[in-house]
């Protein structure tokens, strides 16, 4: 059984040569998408994946836009619109200490070095000079935790727990 990992959706076609325009999901856009890399296409959950091999990569607003070996214009890469680009599990490279990826982040529980429990990391996001992980408390609110030696001290990623040190006024 593989485990599959996303990395983006296909969101919509880009010109006429077969680019397709990406929203990423990864936190390595540059080297996910390196020219001859093996991406898989999964369009719903019946059809087996679509091998495509990332022929360019390039980006343009917030989008990632990509063509594909042998689909050269529009018309070929119409079909892939609304599909999820994965990888495999043994397609991901081994990171430097204190580096997670973000799967293996999303859902560990979130406490305080004293003990209270401050919720479960919902998403990441990565607005520029460090990530921030948003971090839902059994009250529905959502706290903002930057990725940042001074406030996360301990990620167990195993246990799937994070212990931090917030700073004066991060968790009101």
């Amino acid at each position: 059984m593989t485990n599959w990992f996303n990395v983006g959706k296909i969101v919509n076609t880009h010109g006429i040569k077969g680019e397709v325009r990406v929203i990423s999901r990864t936190d390595f856009a540059d080297e996910r998408y390196r020219p001859g890399n093996a991406l898989f296409l999964f369009m719903n959950d019946t059809d087996a994946p679509k091998e495509l091999i990332v022929k360019t990569h390039r980006t343009h607003k917030n989008f990632d836009l990509l063509t594909f070996e042998g689909y050269e214009n529009v018309n070929d890469v119409e079909v892939f619109k609304n599909g999820i680009l994965k990888v495999s599990e043994d397609q991901l490279a081994p990171l430097e200490e204190d580096e997670f990826y973000f799967h293996e982040i999303i859902g560990c529980s979130v406490a305080t070095r004293d003990g209270e429990v401050i919720g479960e990391v919902k998403e990441i996001l990565t607005p520029g000079a460090n990530d921030v992980w948003v971090v839902q408390g059994s009250d529905r609110k959502e706290h903002l935790i930057p990725y940042i030696k001074d406030v996360v001290i301990k990620v167990d990623v195993e246990n799937k727990e994070i212990i931090i040190d917030p700073m004066e006024g991060l968790l009101s």
